[in-house]
């Protein structure tokens, strides 16, 4: 237990950050030993868990949870994104302890991701930020990757529910940022000379077009349309309702992170794809 990665995880009690604290307190290389969360800041964390072995309080912020833990390995930021101020600069104080960062939090901006890779390098340490942990959305990224390199014509359409504040979702302002990386798509008629309401095509993310779907009966889903004449490919990846398929994304990032320096965007490029 000693040879242990020490995790402080904000967000442990909500959906997807629950499932991945019992996820860590099963295995036998990672030890949870704080967690962050303004709604259950004081109260028992093994109480809230429905997991008596697990001890400690839940910390209001990281600083907290940081020093009522020793310091940790590694700080892994799982919360909703309510306050982008907070959340930033519980990664920023994480960094600053000592810890490597886990990202699964989405919201911020490339600008926020700029101060913390400044920050993480800074500090020698890793910072890796995951739109999604859900392996079919890892691989959508690759194979849309691939795509846009013999495709000119792209959009992203981001699917959630009617209630998630952030749009797009982490998974499509990742996807965008690194679909723009491989090229910037072409668009048949410029935004500037579009006949319309202001955003009537979507918002250009990193030069890429993304269209924010938000209606009730989606937990979250990812599509990319391809286009080139008389054909089109469609590559589409969605989640169901149960928060499992992460874990186990979030518990290979935890282990690997410590190998990164910087901030590094995508669970695949810690994966052998």
């Amino acid at each position: 237990m000693s040879d242990s990665r020490k995790v402080i995880l904000a967000g442990a009690t909500g959906w997807a950050g629950s499932a991945l604290a019992r996820g860590i307190v099963r295995q036998h290389d990672l030890r949870l030993v704080g967690a962050v969360g303004r709604r259950s800041a004081g109260r028992p964390l093994g109480e809230l868990l429905n997991l008596p072995s697990v001890e400690g309080t839940v910390s209001a912020t990281a600083e907290e949870a940081i020093a009522q833990a020793g310091g940790c390995d590694v700080y892994v930021e799982y919360s909703k994104p309510a306050d982008m101020v907070a959340l930033k600069r519980n990664v920023l104080t994480a960094l600053a302890g000592g810890a490597h960062v886990v990202v699964a939090s989405s919201g911020l901006s490339d600008a926020d991701y700029a101060e913390i890779d400044a920050a993480a390098r800074h500090a020698g340490k890793g910072v890796l930020a995951c739109g999604n942990f859900a392996l079919t959305a890892v691989l959508l990224q690759k194979f849309a990757e691939m795509a846009a390199r013999v495709v000119p014509h792209f959009e992203i359409i981001d699917y959630a529910k009617d209630s998630k504040p952030d749009a797009p979702s982490g998974t499509g302002r990742e996807l965008a940022l690194r679909l723009g990386r491989v090229r910037q798509p072409e668009l048949g008629v410029p935004l500037d000379r579009v006949n319309g309401p202001a955003g009537v095509r979507g918002a250009t993310v990193n030069g890429v077009q993304v269209h924010a779907l938000r209606v009730p009966g989606f937990v979250l889903g990812i599509e990319v349309v391809f286009g080139m004449p008389d054909q089109r490919l469609h590559i589409r990846h969605e989640a169901g309702g149960s928060a499992e398929p992460y874990v186990g994304g979030a518990l290979l990032a935890i282990r690997k992170v410590d190998t990164l320096v910087g901030v590094v965007r995508g669970l695949d490029q810690v994966m052998e794809l």
